[in-house]
């Protein structure tokens, strides 16, 4: 019977990788989130409805960039957005 012994360091050496696994893991999702959503992206993602999207910018919630006649929201600003309200 084969016993193997783990130690503080082993435990230390498998922490370290470990978390470094998960932060290029978040790094890649991060990295395939479109940076800039249309409305009816942003409607999809919080489920939410036309006119709470629109309150949501008058009142200076959730920030957005007009281009043309087609508004974009910084993904970013709904991540934030997100959190606050947990």
């Amino acid at each position: 019977m084969v016993v193997n012994l783990i130690t503080k360091e082993d435990l230390q050496e498998f922490k370290t990788e470990l978390l470094e696994d998960i932060q290029n893991l978040f790094q890649i999702k991060i990295s395939q989130q479109k940076l800039w959503l249309r409305s009816s992206e942003v409607k999809a993602i919080l489920k939410i409805s036309s006119g709470t999207l629109q309150n949501l910018r008058i009142n200076g919630t959730l920030s957005y960039t007009r281009v043309g006649g087609t508004l974009y929201y910084n993904y970013k600003d709904i991540e934030k957005m997100l959190k606050k309200e947990q």
